[in-house]
């Protein structure tokens, strides 16, 4: 109570009608302190509100929770972090904020500083809910906080305020989706519908913000590899007016008064580019594929890594320099992301990828040989079934070990019309895929530069030629020989992650049975 408060009601007891007793000032003076400490302590706790910009950024200045360690012993940080579980006993409450993967413990002991009011409130803040708090941190002394990914120093409370509440009810918990399917505690957990009916939450668990930040450091290392060697980054479009590959895969969309697909590839565009004289170029972007294929590695709309390149003598300068782009891939993964991939793998548990430098590159009649060898009943023209692709990549890998090798020559049957024939033997072609633990991450080959045999390529597989005259036409006057491939971002980081299925891989997947969310 202060000064001025207390000698005002001596003055009333002076010049008031009755005299009010020593006893009775000590009881006024009293409730006068405690209703300006419960003031206090409700501007100590609280929720903003709808924030809607109506006012200028407040003189605070933010700790990234990351931050927090015993080097800010007794020093006040402001956070802003997510509710992730609550205890609370008594005149004790224990809480775990988190922001992405980083965690840290929070106290609140009710005292002179820190009312019951204000501890019932905190406690009573649903989890995944976002709150500022203003705390005091203490260093942790002995092994730490276990369950905190910050362990040796914790936040105490000295203000909450609610930024933005969760409904109390979740429809899943993020510490269940944060277990493997084949969870070996007995605990819940999450199968991969209910993950994906619910992602936005899922996306919150430590392994999702793994994961993507592995897939974005593997766009990042692509484009990185190949500015380096003189590549142009180039986007092409998604709607088109042929199927790019030649098949019945495809969507057909409504235009205006007519009809148009959406690109299957950007195949034909990245060849165009070759043609007006850009050399080296890359795209990244969606890809769809009209395909009913409900498996662990199929999707209608992924995101693909592609590449085309025009070559002096021989396409395997190209096959080559991908071969390369995606080993520098792997490496810088592993040398900058480590805490990421034991991240994921403590949910799903996986043989750490391995690979051999330079890339191991097979032809497809030796590929061929070793699958005979192995009990396969396979043509030599014969395409690989996705059972004979995982074969062939464990007999690879107990050959040479390697998770990762590149496939040449594949039969000129089994590839699009605008793949190069081998002018040594017409049955195969200069064509390539690339594998990573036996299944197939790009698909690439010498594409044919020349108007006439392209013509000739296109009736052979029953193309509409005015549908993909302007396409042909770029070859008219002038082409370098080029080859390329188009690189599957999602199966890359499924594959290079060891995970069972490439949905926990894309963002917001599609496929044929699922469209939203």
């Amino acid at each position: 109570m202060s000064e001025s408060a207390t000698t005002e009601m001596a003055d009333l007891a002076v010049d008031g009608e009755k005299k009010m007793s020593k006893k009775e000032l000590n009881k006024l003076a009293k409730a006068a302190k405690k209703n300006e400490a419960k003031a206090a302590a409700v501007r100590m706790y609280g929720s903003y509100g709808l924030i809607q910009s109506a006012d200028e950024k407040k003189d605070m200045e933010y700790t990234e929770l990351r931050a927090i360690n015993a080097s800010l012993d007794g020093k006040e940080i402001w956070v802003r972090a997510r509710i992730h579980a609550t205890r609370s006993k008594g005149k004790t409450a224990f809480l775990v904020l988190r922001h992405r993967v980083h965690t840290a413990q929070l106290m609140l002991f009710v005292g002179e500083k820190l009312s019951k009011q204000m501890l019932k409130f905190v406690a009573g803040i649903s989890k995944e809910s976002i709150v500022d708090v203003r705390g005091l941190v203490k260093k942790v002394e002995g092994e730490g906080i276990a369950s905190c990914t910050q362990k040796d120093a914790e936040l105490h409370a000295v203000e909450v305020f609610v930024v933005s509440a969760a409904e109390p009810r979740l429809p899943l918990q993020i510490e269940d989706a944060s277990r493997g399917e084949h969870d070996a505690s007995g605990l819940s957990c999450v199968n991969l519908d209910t993950r994906l009916d619910n992602r936005v939450l899922d996306l919150r668990t430590p392994t999702a913000q793994a994961i993507f930040a592995i897939q974005a450091g593997v766009c990042r290392y692509f484009r990185n590899c190949l500015a380096a060697r003189g590549f142009t980054e180039i986007h092409t479009p998604k709607i088109i007016s042929a199927a790019s590959e030649g098949g019945a895969n495809v969507f057909q969309v409504t235009y205006f008064k007519g009809s148009a697909y959406l690109a299957q590839s950007p195949q034909l565009y990245k060849q165009m580019a070759i043609a007006g004289d850009f050399d080296r170029v890359y795209t990244i972007g969606s890809v769809f594929r009209a395909e009913d294929s409900n498996t662990h590695r199929h999707m209608t709309e992924f995101m693909g890594l592609d590449l085309e390149m025009a070559f002096k003598h021989h396409y395997h300068e190209v096959m080559l320099t991908i071969g390369e782009t995606l080993i520098n891939i792997f490496k810088n993964l592993q040398e900058e992301f480590d805490q990421e991939i034991l991240t994921v793998a403590q949910q799903y548990p996986a043989e750490p990828f391995v690979f051999c430098e330079p890339a191991l590159v097979l032809k497809f009649p030796e590929a061929i040989a070793m699958l005979r060898a192995d009990g396969v009943e396979i043509g030599d023209e014969e395409d690989m079934s996705t059972p004979v692709e995982k074969q062939l990549g464990r007999l690879v890998k107990a050959k040479y070990n390697t998770d990762f090798y590149i496939l040449d020559k594949f039969p000129l049957a089994v590839r699009p019309f605008y793949t190069m024939p081998d002018p040594k033997d017409g049955r195969y072609s200069n064509s390539y895929d690339m594998f990573m633990r036996g299944e197939e991450i790009l698909s690439g080959a010498q594409r044919i530069h020349d108007a006439a045999f392209l013509t000739e390529r296109a009736k052979h597989h029953g193309i509409a030629l005015e549908q993909i005259q302007s396409y042909i036409d770029s070859f008219k006057y002038g082409c370098p020989p080029h080859a390329g491939g188009g690189i599957g971002l999602e199966r890359v980081t499924m594959l290079f992650l060891g995970l069972h299925n490439i949905r926990l891989a894309s963002l917001f997947p599609r496929d044929p049975k699922r469209i939203t969310p």
